[in-house]
């Protein structure tokens, strides 16, 4: 009998036991993991405490308005959750993980590390009015105590599991549901006798003394009610399916909920006057038929929506821990045998019990709030992108119209700068604090996201622009290289001088030229290695490989074609051959690659000193005689003197302007000519005039680190081999393309 081989690789194993692990984790239904919690979290404390005074200062209408105004922004956001959620494999961690598949880790992280605080310090929050209902009933009772012995309760269900704090929440969720009954009874038993007041005149609160107040801040006081929406959602890696859990359930309690309170806010205007409304905040409790049921429901709702927070909460920390955003996070992002994200849930209740000792968060409560609303928004705008994009891969089974993540933008701007427009500032420079903290770390992100359509679409708009316009600025010109390869290694000596040029916002692009008699199998490695040593430096350059024929042709039809991409080279930068076989292709290259409209480099290094001391740099202005006139935009100079501009920059290096006339009468006029290039250049740099030709002044300038100098027409290999021999020094031949303008 053959032998089998059984065994398999460690990077197998791995995937098995993962996928093993995950089927473990994701065990919540729609119900459970989504429906129940989101319900919980928006039937609380405001509903309780603060609803009949906003029908009080509102009136009916008003108030209505106000609830469905808060409702738009969370069904928006709900149906782009929704849209999302049956879009992509939703891992752990709710609105963090969505972000990071659209917009990147970065933006992920940042809005997911905010979110995650939130969820955190909301746990202290709603503790605190947990403590506020208790001690209405036993006055007596130690503030401090009830916190810790709420908390201690919390935190014991929230550790044990998930599926525990879920049971206890159908406890709660029957226990709100009788405190609605109670208010029903009271309804049909004739609770109902007031004329409301359609529209209110906002007098304000009793602890202002009524001294006034408008719409927007009513709704400010409201809104807070509307934030519960991603309670669900925060258990995206718990659920056994969040594509079909978070459409269904996150929907179905925002549906519910708007109409309990549209409801509730009726039978308020209709059981209490507007005094009573404005001046009891336990309206609710003394209105109802059972009082005892709707004080025991606010005690649920506050216990349930901190219960909610804090399973919520570890989750997206275990979340940002598992992609490397946060600090020690192979601990964080560790999970027992159960699924539960226990080290995340012991820095969470660390850092409850910190804020509770605090005693009071009003002054951060409205910042909480903002950063709700902003990852509100940013949902919004993820589907917003995507469907603007209108990539393939965007094809989410639930449908929306472009408008609903418009109206949820817009909503969410204009409730964070009603609510308090200061934190909303503090809040917007956090997030983009942690973003700049997370680019900077490099993140390794395990999926694609949208953030190259979303670029390469800018991009595509501009260019389109632009060639609309059909006008190329000289004013706007930098260098972009194309540089022919056949062994990465002719490129080493050169690396420092194209560093010079394109740094800091020039770019390049390596062409990897393959030709069956010269055919370099190691030329891919080579440029990718390349490559990555430009972008190391901080030049953008890209790279790929053609098979031709023969190097001049062949570059020049390379040429010919880029001029039909957006974003083109507009400088080949070329060096002197070292087989003078080559160099007959090397000037068909040249001639052709000027004819498709782009300017030539040509550098010829001086094999001992190479780039010398890069102290001194010479620039040979071609001979004008005999009218040395200088016009807006003359030929010849312009990219020699552009390139002189940033390689003295980069050097930090002296600059000689030299130009040679073929006798005395022309000096004066070549002196001129220079004085008004230097000045409309702003070229900082000495002037030498020579009254003989250039043959017999190389030898007698300044000696420089690098000479800058036109291509003459006649150019000839042995021609730069000469010149670098007579001057001793590195030479940089140009040819400008006609769109450089070193005068704009």
């Amino acid at each position: 009998m053959a032998n089998t081989d059984t065994s398999i690789s460690i990077q197998e194993a791995e995937r098995l036991l993962t996928e093993a692990t995950e089927t473990t984790h994701k065990k919540y239904g729609t119900f459970d993991g989504v429906f129940t919690p989101t319900l919980l979290t928006i039937l609380g404390v405001i509903m309780y405490l603060r609803l009949g005074w906003v029908v009080g200062n509102a009136g009916l209408f008003g108030a209505w308005l106000i609830i469905i105004g808060a409702c738009v922004i969370t069904i928006c956001t709900g149906l782009c959750l929704s849209s999302i959620a049956t879009n992509i494999k939703l891992g752990a961690g709710g609105a963090f993980s969505m972000i990071s598949q659209s917009l990147g880790l970065e933006v992920g992280g940042s809005i997911g590390i905010t979110l995650y605080l939130s969820q955190a310090f909301a746990v202290t929050m709603y503790i605190f009015g947990f403590r506020d209902g208790w001690l209405w009933i036993f006055p007596d009772h130690p503030a401090i105590l009830v916190d810790v012995v709420s908390f201690l309760l919390i935190f014991l269900i929230g550790s044990k599991s998930a599926g525990l704090a879920f049971r206890v929440q159908y406890i709660i969720m029957a226990v709100i549901l009788a405190s609605l009954l109670s208010i029903l009874g009271s309804a049909l038993e004739g609770s109902m006798i007031q004329n409301p007041e359609l529209w209110g005149t906002y007098p304000g609160t009793k602890e202002s003394g009524f001294a006034g107040t408008n719409y927007w801040v009513v709704f400010a006081v409201f809104f807070p009610a509307a934030t519960g929406v991603m309670a669900g959602a925060n258990m995206s890696g718990d659920l056994k399916d969040p594509r079909v859990s978070i459409p269904k359930g996150t929907m179905a309690a925002i549906a519910i909920t708007t109409v309990i309170y549209l409801l509730l806010a009726y039978w308020l205007a209709r059981s209490a006057t507007r005094d009573e409304l404005l001046n009891n905040y336990t309206i609710m409790i003394d209105r109802s038929k059972w009082g005892f049921l709707v004080l025991a429901g606010l005690l649920g709702a506050t216990f349930s929506s901190a219960l909610s927070s804090l399973v919520g909460a570890p989750r997206i920390l275990q979340a940002l821990g598992e992609h490397s955003i946060t600090p020690y996070s192979p601990f964080l992002s560790k999970r027992t045998k159960k699924g539960e994200p226990y080290n995340a849930m012991l820095v969470t209740g660390v850092i409850v019990v910190l804020t509770l000792l605090f005693r009071n968060l009003n002054a951060i409560a409205p910042l909480i709030t903002m950063f709700f609303l902003i990852t509100y928004l940013m949902v919004n705008v993820v589907v917003l992108i995507e469907q603007s994009l209108a990539l393939p891969s965007f094809r989410p089974t639930t449908k929306i119209p472009r408008v609903v993540p418009i109206i949820g933008s817009i909503g969410c701007l204009l409730a964070m700068i009603v609510i308090n427009a200061v934190m909303t500032t503090v809040a917007v420079v956090i997030v983009l604090a942690i973003y700049v903290a997370l680019s900077k770390a490099k993140l390794k992100s395990p999926y694609g996201d949208v953030r190259s359509g979303l670029f390469g679409a800018i991009a595509e708009w501009g260019a389109q622009r632009v060639t609309e316009s059909h006008a190329e600025s000289d004013r706007t010109w930098k260098p972009s290289f194309l540089i022919p390869v056949e062994d990465a290694r002719t490129i080493r000596g050169e690396f420092h001088l194209i560093k010079s040029i394109l740094l800091p916002k020039g770019s390049a692009k390596l062409i990897g030229l393959q030709q069956s008699v010269r055919n370099n199998p190691n030329l891919k490695e080579q440029l990718r290695t390349l490559t990555q040593k430009f972008k190391d430096e901080g030049i953008f350059t890209t790279y790929s490989t053609v098979q031709i024929d023969s190097f001049g042709r062949g570059l020049g039809s390379i040429c010919q074609s880029l001029n039909a991409a957006f974003f083109k080279p507009n400088t080949l930068f070329l060096t002197v051959p070292e087989d003078r076989t080559l160099e007959h292709e090397y000037l068909v290259a040249i001639k052709e690659t000027h004819e498709a409209g782009m300017s030539v480099l040509l550098f010829a290094d001086d094999p001992k000193a190479n780039l010398g001391l890069q102290q001194t740099i010479n620039v040979w202005v071609p001979n004008q005689d005999p009218d040395w006139e200088l016009t807006m935009k003359p030929a010849e100079i312009n990219a020699a003197l552009l390139l002189t501009v940033i390689i003295s920059k980069a050097w930090n290096a002296k600059v000689n302007l030299i130009a040679c006339t073929e006798g005395l009468d022309h000096k004066p006029k070549a002196m001129d000519y220079l004085e008004n290039v230097r000045t409309l250049a702003r070229v900082n740099c000495n002037i030498h005039v020579f009254d003989e030709p250039i043959e017999s002044v190389l030898g007698k300038a300044p000696q420089s680190d690098l000479d800058i100098m036109a291509m003459p027409q006649n150019f000839s290999f042995e021609y730069a081999k000469k010149i670098v021999e007579v001057t001793q020094s590195a030479s940089l031949f140009v040819w400008d393309s006609g769109h450089e303008n070193a005068f704009s």
